[in-house]
């Protein structure tokens, strides 16, 4: 993956990746000092972190059909200038209902990434290396998040929380200078890719056998997204983004208010679990493609990851609930972390084989947009669950039961036979 032109493609997927989830996470690292400034209760935080997904959601099935439609390169290039432009003005927020307001504009932004990604995933690499080229771009997501507290939190405390978005915002821009440099829609469209790589490429991609298929364009789109299958993958997709947004939104501020760390501590100890969710992204990947090698089947491979994954991250977060130690506590939430953080790539990339690649934006824009309606409740849920449910042991033993739940609809509705009907329709 890393001798030839897609390595470019897979880097800069990579890093936006990283400045999206260092942008979305900023606002959780900052939270103790937002709270104080603005004078925002938990509650009124969880709402603000929900918010976000509102425009996000939407704009997941929109940014997937205009990367169908329009191209990558076109759709991502907009959806970064947008949610760099918005992520600035969080440094204008004066108080909660402005803040409101540029966290739901701020979530339209950054809503095509993750279909945009896939879509360019599908365009630029061959099927046996789709878990690999999943996995490393979308390992940039959890180390964002990693470099996010250290990073956002020591310039937040030297110069201010709100100078910290400033700053996120002006390397936003920076990485679309370069997105526009160097990508295209299609290996095809680009000079520096050679005739070699370029026909193993357009032979090989995933859930395009034979190129693009008449058959399957003349197919309702909603054949396929309404589809045992899809739903299945996206019903995986939701419950391991209940986890990921209980982490990314107020592990913050379980580190400062329930463990009692400092600001300065918890920036340093809150890399550990993103950094253990760079190792699943990356991890998964290797693992589901080193299954199919050995099996020759596509869907097992895929399964496996999730099922192991979520099962084992079910289990660290519960006994978390019971932690009132910060050092177990991170251990098993980091753990917690690898082995969840291999389920999205292992979902994208069964995505891709059971959707048509002229589909594969639109669809995954679908499943990326129920997936991410954990982003609106999961927050918000955890918010009025500190305050006035059971705290943080109840929020910790719901994202448990949930992560059991995305297995049981996985092994339900994923099946080969309902996967290979679902071919047969192209």
């Amino acid at each position: 993956m890393f001798k030839n032109y897609r390595s470019v493609v897979a880097l800069l997927l990579f890093f936006a990746g990283m400045l999206n989830y260092l942008d979305r996470a900023a606002l959780s690292v900052m939270a103790p000092l937002v709270k104080k400034d603005l004078q925002i209760d938990d509650a009124q935080m969880g709402i603000l972190f929900s918010c976000f997904f509102i425009g996000y959601c939407l704009f997941c099935f929109l940014g997937g059909w205009g990367a169908d439609r329009f191209g990558p390169r076109r759709v991502f290039g907009w959806a970064a200038a947008v949610w760099s432009l918005f992520c600035g003005a969080t440094a204008l927020a004066g108080n909660f209902a402005h803040l409101l307001i540029v966290r739901v504009l701020f979530g339209i932004g950054e809503g095509p990434m993750g279909t945009t990604t896939n879509k360019s995933i599908a365009n630029w690499f061959p099927r046996k290396e789709v878990g690999r080229a999943v996995g490393f771009t979308n390992a940039g997501q959890p180390l964002g998040a990693a470099v996010a507290a250290p990073v956002v939190g020591l310039v937040g405390l030297h110069f201010g929380w709100r100078i910290s978005f400033v700053v996120i915002a002006v390397l936003g821009f920076i990485w679309l200078l370069f997105w526009l440099w160097l990508f295209r829609d299609k290996p095809e469209q680009h000079s520096r890719v050679t005739d070699a790589e370029r026909q193993l490429i357009v032979t090989q991609r995933p859930a395009s056998r034979a190129g693009k298929s008449p058959a399957a364009s003349s197919i309702s789109l909603w054949r396929y997204v309404f589809s045992l299958p899809v739903l299945g993958v996206a019903s995986a997709f939701f419950c391991f983004n209940y986890i990921q947004y209980f982490f990314l939104s107020w592990l913050p501020s379980y580190l400062t208010d329930f463990q009692h760390l400092d600001i300065k501590s918890m920036s340093l100890i809150g890399i550990l679990p993103w950094l253990g969710a760079t190792v699943g992204f990356i991890g998964g990947g290797i693992i589901s493609d080193a299954i199919y090698h050995r099996t020759g089947n596509f869907l097992l491979s895929r399964k496996l990851v999730i099922f192991c994954g979520l099962a084992i991250a079910a289990v660290c977060v519960m006994l978390t609930a019971w932690s009132s130690s910060v050092t177990v506590a991170v251990s098993l939430i980091t753990l917690a972390s690898i082995f969840a953080y291999m389920t999205p790539q292992a979902c994208w990339s069964l995505l891709q084989d059971i959707v048509p690649s002229e589909r594969i934006g639109t669809a995954g824009g679908f499943v990326h947009l129920l997936a991410n309606l954990a982003g609106i409740l999961s927050p918000g849920i955890t918010g009025f669950l500190i305050q006035y449910g059971g705290g943080y042991a109840s929020a910790f033993l719901l994202a448990s039961l949930l992560a059991l739940v995305g297995i049981a609809l996985l092994g339900l509705f994923v099946r080969q036979q309902s996967v290979n009907a679902l071919r047969a329709l192209a």
